[in-house]
């Protein structure tokens, strides 16, 4: 992402010291274990949409650089509970902060972080604002709980499945996308068509995710291939092959994603070419490129710049990690 990093060079170097600002605290396990889970890396897309968009919008004051940390804030206490719910190991090929520290610090940490991340939301002193990403993580923990309660149902609906990703990855796709034109005080439309443009990316950063799960690309990317079916989850392409299987294939899905711990050697594999027999990841990837077409479109209404040219980068490469 070339294009990204040139343009918001100045402005994410002023969000990750403003992140090493508000991790500070006398409490030294705080600010370790966070920097723990925020120096992974990590491509730092949600801050990097807000930046954008509020440039997009034409937008020159500073008040977006501490609503982009506070995005950060939200994603990063996120995936510190999502660690210790899902019993991870890894992320990003290191070891997650609850498989060194337990389980008690990175839910307390991961508190911490959503209460610096409001903290930043009240300093921008816009109630808009402040509704916006309040709104976003209420609808996170929503879609979390979601998928909680259909872990293991390869019966699972695909309207249902759609609705947790909306929930736990697009809705904070969208805050932040929507947060950039309420800074630059832009019409209803063009903050519309922008929350449209973060919902659209965020489905189609989560089909490209589900997919990855069982591909080798996966293990290009520094990740663990399987983690997802280790948990029993039932992401798109096992509910797309679980409606396409025959009977003996059915009770192969039902016993492996709805009894994940009784998975035995050999399961991965199987799920693996019973995924490519189907063609499901084909079928899931197509379906990111589809959202990601509907990203793009969405900003059709704004004027060609670097900055639109930077958003649909950001597309092409959410898309692109599978290929």
């Amino acid at each position: 992402m070339a294009l990204v990093k040139r343009l918001v060079a100045d402005d994410l170097a002023a969000v990750n010291s403003l992140i090493l600002e508000r991790l500070q605290s006398e409490v030294t396990l705080i600010p370790e274990l966070a920097r723990h889970l925020i120096a992974a890396g990590g491509k730092r897309v949600r801050p990097t949409l807000t930046l954008l968009a509020a440039r997009l919008c034409g937008y020159e004051g500073d008040r977006h650089i501490a609503l982009a940390t506070s995005v950060e804030f939200i994603h990063t206490a996120t995936l510190l509970h999502d660690d210790v719910v899902d019993e991870s190991d890894l992320r990003r090929g290191r070891s997650t902060a609850n498989s060194l520290w337990g389980n008690k610090a990175p839910v307390l940490v991961g508190d911490f972080l959503f209460s610096r991340a409001f903290q930043l939301m009240v300093g921008d002193g816009n109630i808009k604002v402040l509704d916006i990403l309040a709104n976003a993580s209420a609808v996170i923990a929503e879609g979390e709980v979601a998928q909680l309660l259909t872990a293991g149902d390869v019966q699972t609906s695909e309207a249902a499945y759609h609705d947790v990703i909306r929930a736990k990855t697009a809705a904070l796709f969208q805050a932040a996308c929507r947060i950039g034109a309420v800074v630059a005080d832009r019409p209803a439309a063009e903050e519309e068509a922008l929350a449209t443009f973060g919902e659209e990316l965020g489905i189609a950063f989560q089909l490209v995710d589900d997919a990855l799960d069982y591909s080798a690309r996966e293990a290009l990317l520094g990740k663990t291939i399987g983690d997802d079916f280790r948990e029993g989850k039932a992401s798109l392409p096992v509910l797309l092959a679980y409606g396409k299987g025959s009977p003996k294939e059915r009770a192969f899905w039902e016993r492996v994603i709805g009894e994940p711990a009784g998975q035995q050697e050999g399961d991965l594999a199987e799920a693996q070419r019973l995924l490519a027999r189907h063609g499901t990841l084909d079928a899931t990837l197509a379906r990111a490129r589809e959202a990601g077409q509907r990203a793009r479109s969405a900003l059709e209404m704004f004027e060609r710049s670097a900055w639109r040219d930077a958003l649909e980068e950001i597309v092409d490469f959410s898309v692109a990690r599978a290929y």
